[in-house]
């Protein structure tokens, strides 16, 4: 029987011992920061570094738009490809993000519409410094197309 009642007060006690651990707020904080913050930290990670992706890609765009632009002052095709060359060579280093050895460009006239001049501006993207987050991220390679309207004639 003594065996039996040491056993009961043990778990008496350990269910007031539960009671009072159940009844203690100390360090709750911690534990919830421990469990919030890395899901916190790789959003705010994730949210850079797409801002930097996007950044890129609407440099991309520009520099096709604005070179597309520069291509209405050509009379002629080749005058039209001189100019554009040389507006993206002399200024694709100066768009946000953009490494101007990494961008590459086909232009011209547009084969389907003969009244249409094409520029089509790809960006290696891989040595953005995004590209090692544990963040699911798009291509490396950013790719646009502007076209616009030859005028005169």
């Amino acid at each position: 029987m003594p065996r039996q009642r040491d056993s009961q007060l043990r778990h008496v006690w350990s269910l007031r011992g539960l009671k009072r651990l159940a009844g203690d707020h100390d360090g709750a904080s911690a534990v919830e920061f421990a469990i919030i913050a890395p899901v916190f930290i790789l959003m705010i990670v994730g949210v850079l570094a797409y801002g930097i992706y996007f950044g890129a890609a609407n440099s991309v765009q520009q520099i096709a738009a604005d070179a597309a632009r520069t291509s209405i002052a050509g009379l002629s095709a080749t005058e039209r490809n001189t100019l554009v060359t040389a507006f993206i060579e002399s200024n694709a280093g100066s768009y946000v993000f953009i490494d101007p050895d990494e961008v590459d460009f086909a232009i011209g006239d547009d084969a389907s519409d003969p009244n249409q001049y094409k520029v089509t501006v790809t960006y290696d993207a891989s040595q953005l410094p995004i590209w090692g987050l544990p963040v699911p991220m798009p291509g490396k390679l950013i790719s646009y197309t502007s076209t616009i309207r030859l005028g005169g004639t």
